[in-house]
């Protein structure tokens, strides 16, 4: 018999790994297990497409039911891990059974921040957005004409005011920072989506805070701010970043720090016990980082199932994101952690444009709003590791592919 692989945790991540591992070992014993009673599914298109009712739940499935039965991957879902005994290598399920491993691997993901219940965050009407079942509990609040409250002006947040929007809601959007998509992009992109969201009838107000939501029966009915102002709202929906789930490898005394770290192969301090996705911190350029992605989750959780395969690869990322916000499609390469100069260049046709970082004249990053030629070219000139420079980022008259030769 080969060996027992058990990989907790059933996202995008725990599926790649599993697909991967079965492709390289076809004796070894694969168990996926979940807290959730679905099989892997999307997450990206949740509060998009799935919210809006475009998008099914068989269609968000990573692999259709009878495709584990095929590759003879047993998905126990359901269930939560409740410890890891790393000396008998085991763990134990919340149904109080146990199951030994020969190789473990952690794909616990993250969890939505949560506003404090001390300011109304428990209240009946105050959404996340992360599974499933957050979704379908606050699809049947949107309805043409009612007034909703988004805390936090990231992705998450503004991607979900749009899909509220377009459904004909009355949005506001309140960002804490000085404007949105503060942490993760340059002043330029943010004023993009500012006035792209301000274009489509939503309120955005930026350096404002949360002092506590308003109660009425138990259920949210409004909110009050920093400034002392106050609004009435039908519900509220909080955006305000993720947490890794790393209490698991802690409890089991696995090496974290807002998250669970791994070496170049995927390893975490126990070198029969890996992690990957958005729980697992690696090093990135000289520091450690945590990467939240699609890309990341399925290419990390490859790297390691090649080497818990025997196959020694280490894992080289090459980022990249995307969002879409009403007919706008933001696509970004690499990372801009560090930069200090920025470049827009105008796109091909009218409202269209690129964003491009540089740290100390040296090409790291590229945000791409409805422009994929120069996407897929920051991109290429990333992964080949070719140089570009300021000026010809910003040289509308250079065709930017002829970088690539």
């Amino acid at each position: 018999m080969g060996q027992q692989v058990i990989i907790v945790g059933a996202g995008q991540a725990a599926c790649s790994m599993a697909a991967k591992l079965r492709e390289l070992d076809s004796d070894a014993k694969i168990t996926i297990i979940g807290e959730e009673s679905h099989l892997p599914y999307q997450r990206p298109p949740l509060s998009k497409k799935y919210a809006t009712g475009e998008m099914d739940l068989d269609s968000l499935m990573l692999r259709p039911a009878d495709w584990y039965e095929v590759n003879d991957i047993q998905c126990i879902t359901g269930l939560r891990v409740e410890s890891i005994d790393t000396n008998a290598k085991s763990i134990l399920l919340s149904d109080g059974k146990s199951l030994n491993y020969d190789k473990l691997a952690l794909t616990t993901g993250s969890r939505p921040r949560a506003l404090p219940a001390s300011i109304g965050g428990e209240l009946d009407g105050v959404y996340v957005v992360r599974g499933i079942d957050h979704v379908d509990s606050f699809a049947s609040e949107m309805v043409e004409g009612r007034s909703a409250l988004v805390i936090g002006g990231g992705y998450i947040g503004l991607e979900a005011a749009a899909v509220l929007a377009r459904k004909g809601l009355k949005v506001r959007v309140v960002e804490m920072s000085d404007r949105i998509l503060q942490r993760v992009a340059c002043s330029a992109t943010s004023d993009f989506f500012r006035a792209l969201h301000s274009g489509h009838e939503v309120e955005i107000s930026e350096n404002l805070g949360l002092a506590r939501l308003i109660e009425k029966d138990g259920r949210v009915c409004g909110a009050e701010f920093s400034d002392g102002s106050s609004g009435e709202y039908d519900f509220v929906l909080v955006g305000i970043g993720v947490l890794a789930n790393s209490e698991l490898a802690e409890e089991a005394g696995i090496a974290c720090d807002n998250g669970i770290t791994v070496n170049g192969f995927g390893q975490t301090s126990n070198s029969d016990i890996y992690a990957a996705g958005d729980c697992a911190k690696f090093e990135y350029k000289s520091q450690f980082i945590r990467l939240e992605s699609v890309q990341n989750a399925i290419d990390q959780a490859e790297c390691a199932a090649k080497n818990i395969a025997g196959v020694e690869t280490d894992y080289h990322p090459h980022p990249w994101f995307w969002s879409d916000q009403y007919d706008v499609k933001l696509q970004i390469a690499g990372l801009n952690l560090g930069y200090d100069q920025v470049v827009l260049r105008p796109g091909a046709r009218e409202g269209t444009q690129s964003i491009w970082y540089f740290d100390q004249g040296k090409f790291i990053s590229v945000d791409a709003m409805n422009d994929p030629r120069s996407f897929m070219v920051g991109k290429r000139l990333l992964e080949k590791g070719l140089p570009i420079t300021p000026e010809q980022a910003g040289d509308v008259d250079l065709e930017l592919k002829t970088l690539m030769k």
